[in-house]
């Protein structure tokens, strides 16, 4: 046992040996991010109650707020669509934020558990880590889509079904999830605790839902919340899937732009502080 023990240390010197041959980037971050999907479709195959309970809010949402604001007419959307399809995008965007925002609580129960350490401890960059875990969080968030897309033929809301269009749909959830796990891995990095990440996770949901385009034209805000949606990535996610799923007028480029530049910039933020995390 002791020869064991004497002989973990040189393992791990060996794999963060300066010598050490490391695959390049563009090898390397594919398969951290393929591998922590496998795992996450692992996890979800082994215990599928948080899709079940996952597909309760949507539901919810299209069928008594949709239908009830459909009756009022008092929201304007584009001309020949419903505000039931207005509002499916946003309830899609709004269900994947609401999956990827605590995805901080699993890096603080892996560390808890030593699951990090161990990872910390692997010649994996952080930054591709991070990348994983955050794409991971785009996995669940799939499910999601497949949920409205399943109600949207329920509840008759004409969609584009043009198979392109609905690539890019998955595209945009993933980099919505991804961004905003990445956001709550940087507050896991700052707060530390699961309760205190829990805290913050319900104080910025619903502001960064409703000051978003989701529910309403941005054109009927009042002129401070337009500012906080233009500086709202999920803005610029919904604003995407309206135009890929409903056709109305929309800045793909700009909105894929924003969403990947978003991304980049949250897994930075969150890699940084990660040894913070893992102390």
């Amino acid at each position: 046992m002791s020869a064991v023990r004497a002989a973990q240390p040189s393992v791990s010197a060996d794999l963060r040996a300066p010598g050490a041959v490391m695959p390049p980037w563009w090898r390397l971050y594919p398969s951290r991010i393929l591998t922590f999907w496998l795992v996450e479709l692992r996890k979800i195959r082994h215990d599928r109650t948080e899709l079940y309970t996952r597909a309760v809010q949507p539901l919810l949402w299209l069928v008594i707020f949709g239908e009830t604001f459909s009756r009022l007419h008092v929201i304007p959307t584009p001309k020949g669509i419903s505000y039931l399809a207005y509002l499916s995008p946003g309830i899609m965007a709004q269900s994947a934020l609401f999956i990827a925002i605590f995805f901080g609580i699993q890096i603080i129960w892996e560390r808890d558990s030593g699951i990090l350490t161990k990872l910390m401890a692997t010649p994996t960059p952080r930054l591709a880590l991070i990348s994983g875990k955050a794409f991971a969080a785009g996995v669940r968030s799939f499910s999601q889509v497949v949920v409205i897309m399943v109600l949207s033929v329920v509840l008759q809301i004409h969609f584009d079904w043009n198979p392109l269009h609905l690539l890019g749909v998955v595209a945009v959830v993933v980099l919505g999830a991804a961004f905003f796990s990445c956001l709550s891995m940087t507050i896991a990095g700052i707060v530390l605790h699961r309760e205190r990440l829990m805290g913050v996770g319900q104080a910025i949901t619903m502001p960064l839902f409703f000051a978003s385009n989701a529910l309403y034209p941005v054109k009927v805000m009042p002129g401070w919340l337009q500012g906080l949606s233009a500086a709202n990535p999920m803005s610029y996610e919904v604003d995407a899937l309206r135009g890929l799923l409903l056709g109305t007028p929309s800045s793909l480029l700009l909105d894929f732009g924003v969403l990947a530049v978003a991304v980049v910039a949250g897994v930075i933020a969150a890699a940084a502080l990660l040894p913070r995390l893992a102390r």
